[in-house]
């Protein structure tokens, strides 16, 4: 691992033994829910800091899925959502009837996730859902819960496994607290 990387991170939050065991069990309950669904599945990926997460999930879930990614902006360049979205890649799939499950790294203020799921309501899902490896329910602003997580954290700046401050650090290995000098 990069040395700058490693020196730029406070502390291992979440390590990656840890992430591997959390979301095998996401997968595993995720299979459970499911196991009679008639309906198809969509894991719609909120790119691009849920690829990794979305990709282990996925490995472990055992019912017929598939998937598809949406992008959006609300944070540009900061550290702090805008509290604006901006829809930059939307869906391929038609999801008409199918349970949607939406995968996200971290649920934070919410805003998005919550703009996200009225904006696909529209298209008559059988089933909304959200899976995000980390819940920070300290920084909600909107009414939105996770119906799947692996974690909850502080309110801090987590970096790695996808997470990413100024498009760095999503390819270390765990989940770190990010130095505060690196950021202000």
């Amino acid at each position: 691992m990069n040395k700058a990387m490693e020196q730029d991170i406070e502390r291992i939050l979440i390590t990656k033994e840890e992430l591997e065991e959390k979301v095998a069990e996401l997968g595993r309950k995720i299979s459970e829910d499911y196991a009679d669904a008639k309906e198809d599945i969509v894991f719609i990926g909120v790119l691009k800091g849920c690829f990794v997460f979305m990709a282990d999930l996925m490995r472990h879930v055992t019912v017929p899925c598939c998937m598809d990614f949406m992008a959006v902006s609300s944070y540009g360049s900061g550290t702090t959502s805008s509290g604006a979205v901006e829809i930059t890649k939307d869906l391929r799939e038609d999801i008409g009837g199918k349970h949607v499950i939406f995968v996200e790294d971290i649920l934070d203020s919410g805003v998005t996730l919550h703009y996200l799921k009225q904006y696909l309501q529209v298209r008559e899902p059988a089933s909304i859902r959200i899976a995000t490896l980390m819940d920070k329910p300290s920084r909600r602003k909107a009414d939105v819960h996770a119906d799947y997580f692996a974690f909850e954290v502080p309110d801090a700046f987590v970096v790695g496994y996808g997470l990413d401050y100024d498009e760095k650090y999503r390819n270390l290995p765990y989940v770190g607290i990010l130095k505060p000098e690196v950021y202000s």
